[in-house]
């Protein structure tokens, strides 16, 4: 009997090693998974959608982006505070759609408007910082390159995303090492007030069987814990990315359309 059970124990070890063997992901630490993801989606575009979850508040967003390691350009449509807002990104250049209700503020009555964080305009100094980043957190580039070069792997493993397989990727970005490049509208001024409290944020990278990202989620509670904000409140971007190779020509608003917001 014993001879007998042997070799059956043996092949079932086999067997159980072979399926761990082809469980195992691609990457074993951040930088070598922002380098893969990088090169998969390097020239190509995808279809995307954004939903933020700040304690009681949801903003949702949907548009097309087109990575490149020069910098991403992509096309959206966002419900900023609450009305329609068309943003494009390109040459790391946004672009906002003026409603047509406020045109008439724009000398000509141009329908679009550069934005900038540290625009001199009214509209930037009011908004500039929170559409610049509306537009530049939905790149995956950007993400990737953030997990390049503030992430620590702390988790990998598969997981199934709408039914189909997926490695999936848990990550801790160190706020410090990101310098000014900080996600969600987060300023620098910002996380040093919060006196050290902040040190890192989880961030989740899904990616399909091609090492490319299907979806992102950056968890941002703990920048509420850390302002004091009751424990129950939640603050999560998730963006989800589908039909990569897609055909995306995304390109900048004709120049003839492109208006200046008077200063002061």
């Amino acid at each position: 009997m014993r001879r007998t059970a042997l070799p059956a124990v043996v092949l079932a070890l086999g067997a159980l090693l072979g399926a761990c063997d082809s469980e195992t992901v691609s990457f074993a630490d951040a930088r070598a998974l922002a380098d893969g993801a990088a090169s998969a989606i390097d020239g190509k575009a995808a279809k995307f959608t954004t939903d933020v979850t700040a304690g009681s508040t949801r903003s949702k967003s949907q548009g097309q982006a087109r990575a490149a390691r020069t910098g991403t350009a992509l096309a959206m449509t966002t419900d900023f505070l609450g009305e329609p807002l068309e943003l494009r990104l390109v040459d790391k250049i946004v672009f906002a759609k003026v409603p047509a209700s406020a045109r008439e503020d724009i000398p000509g009555g141009k329908p679009w408007v550069k934005v900038s964080s540290d625009g001199a305009d009214p509209f930037s100094q009011v908004a500039g910082g929170s559409i610049d980043q509306l537009a530049k957190q939905n790149d995956p580039g950007r993400a990737l390159d953030q997990v390049r070069r503030a992430g620590t792997l702390t988790e990998s493993g598969h997981a199934e995303l709408d039914g189909v397989s997926t490695e999936h990727y848990r990550l801790d970005i160190d706020m410090a090492a990101l310098g000014g490049d900080l996600p969600a509208g987060l300023s620098a001024e910002a996380v040093g007030e919060l006196n050290g409290k902040l040190g890192k944020i989880p961030m989740e990278v899904w990616l399909d069987d091609a090492r490319r990202p299907v979806q992102i989620v950056l968890d941002l509670s703990p920048v509420l814990a850390a302002s004091g904000v009751p424990d129950s409140a939640m603050a999560k971007i998730v963006t989800r990315y589908r039909e990569w190779g897609t055909q995306a020509d995304i390109q900048a608003p004709p120049p003839e359309e492109i208006g200046e917001i008077p200063v002061g």
